[in-house]
């Protein structure tokens, strides 16, 4: 079965989930055409009508009308942020500034993952903000005076990065982000935020009073969901599929990388540069030579690592996956749920502490996958299936729709 069409993906989760916080912060309207329609952004524009921040959908174009936060109302119940830790850590560093209490709560899986690490540095701000165990539910309380601070991210994190951004855009003085090992720069290319490099290292800053540009735009496709379709017609004989219109910001494309190293024919026509990088991505079958994966790619293919994975099961080499520990605090431990599943499939693979390793190729059986109701998991797995003819039953198909709930239908279109 050969993967073969031109398509256009929906929009980007991470741009779209920055694009709702950040006009619900300027006052007056923006439209945004293909916001992404998945559960994560759903919960981000939920909590934002919690807060009094109206949007509504005029066919496909998204309308928020935005206000200054002092105008935000209380909700009358806790604030939801679903599965989404984009919500809840972005959303953190405006509640911290609301002169009224405000409970920020979760699933059962955003329940796990760690809080601390926005916490902390909001905490040194003046925010005032109780948890549990470090854990959601997060309860904010008015504080006397929020300020900036110089804070240097202990790990590679644009959820982090933002938060503190965010919370600083409000806060007295100025705040100094320190990045040693770049992240997603979403943030600062929307927001316009001033930022340097001293001695290898980015320093980003941000001042109350900073302008808030319109950000009213087409959102481009999602890289993260287009990485699927990418592996899939690399692996499959007959091959050739065109992503149209792909984010391809370069804090984004380290999969792109690796993948054209392992042998992969892909190619890359850019459509624009300003404020993000679009393009359109051509991707055709290829025989792939797994490839030594340097640590320093890691931060910015971490979301990339399952259906990399799958690239790397059917590329001829040794495969290994290091520095990779932040996946075990995902929606799952995907660290764990795809070493079980691959071995159930009956791979031979080696866990680490940080990641995994394997030698390839290897044919894998057919197999029931447990998802652990990790939507990447999932597609991994649908695409392991459709890829190589191998039949993969997923316990849980229906979790994709935290990031891509399209996916089926257009893996269906292009094998169809």
């Amino acid at each position: 079965m050969a993967f073969r069409g031109t398509i256009s993906l929906p929009g980007d989760k991470s741009i779209s989930h920055r694009a709702a916080l950040f006009a619900a912060l300027r006052k007056g309207e923006s439209r945004f055409v293909n916001f992404s329609k998945n559960d994560d952004c759903a919960s981000t524009l939920s909590c934002l009508k919690q807060l009094g921040v109206a949007s509504r959908w005029q066919e496909d174009v998204l309308i928020i009308n935005g206000m200054s936060p002092a105008e935000w109302h209380q909700p009358a119940a806790p604030l939801y942020a679903g599965n989404s830790g984009t919500t809840s850590r972005l959303l953190s560093g405006l509640l911290i500034h609301l002169p009224f209490a405000t409970q920020l709560t979760g699933d059962n899986s955003l329940s796990r993952r760690p809080m601390e690490r926005i916490i902390t540095p909001l905490s040194q701000m003046g925010g005032q903000i109780e948890s549990a165990d470090g854990h959601l539910p997060l309860s904010f309380y008015p504080a006397k005076e929020i300020h900036g601070i110089h804070y240097p991210l202990p790990v590679a994190s644009a959820q982090i990065k933002s938060a503190v951004a965010l919370a600083g855009l409000y806060a007295e003085g100025e705040t100094i982000i320190i990045e040693s090992t770049p992240s997603r720069d979403h943030t600062e290319r929307m927001l316009g935020l001033p930022f340097t490099y001293k001695d290898g290292r980015k320093y980003i800053h941000v001042k109350k009073g900073h302008p808030l540009p319109d950000l009213s735009m087409t959102i481009p496709g999602d890289i993260s969901s287009a990485a699927f379709f990418i592996v899939a017609a690399l692996l499959t004989p007959g091959s050739d599929i065109t992503l149209q219109n792909i984010s391809l910001n370069p804090t984004r494309t380290a999969l792109l990388t690796v993948l054209k190293h392992m042998g992969g024919a892909i190619d890359i026509t850019p459509v624009q540069e300003k404020p993000e990088p679009i393009g359109h991505i051509r991707v055709r079958h290829s025989r792939l030579q797994n490839i030594p994966i340097d640590q320093s790619f890691i931060p910015n293919l971490i979301d990339e690592i399952p259906i990399l994975s799958l690239a790397g099961v059917k590329a001829v080499g040794h495969f290994e996956i290091r520095g990779a520990s932040e996946l075990r605090v995902k929606e799952t431990d995907r660290i764990r749920a795809l070493v079980e599943n691959w071995r159930r499939a009956g791979l031979s693979v080696k866990e680490f502490d940080d990641g995994f390793s394997f030698c390839g190729p290897q044919q894998f059986e057919k197999t029931r996958i447990t998802t652990f109701g990790d939507h990447r998991i999932a597609m991994t797995f649908a695409i392991a299936g459709a890829a190589c003819g191998t039949e993969m039953t997923l316990d849980d198909p229906d979790c994709v729709s935290v990031s891509f709930p399209e996916f089926f239908n257009i893996l269906d279109r292009l094998t169809s």
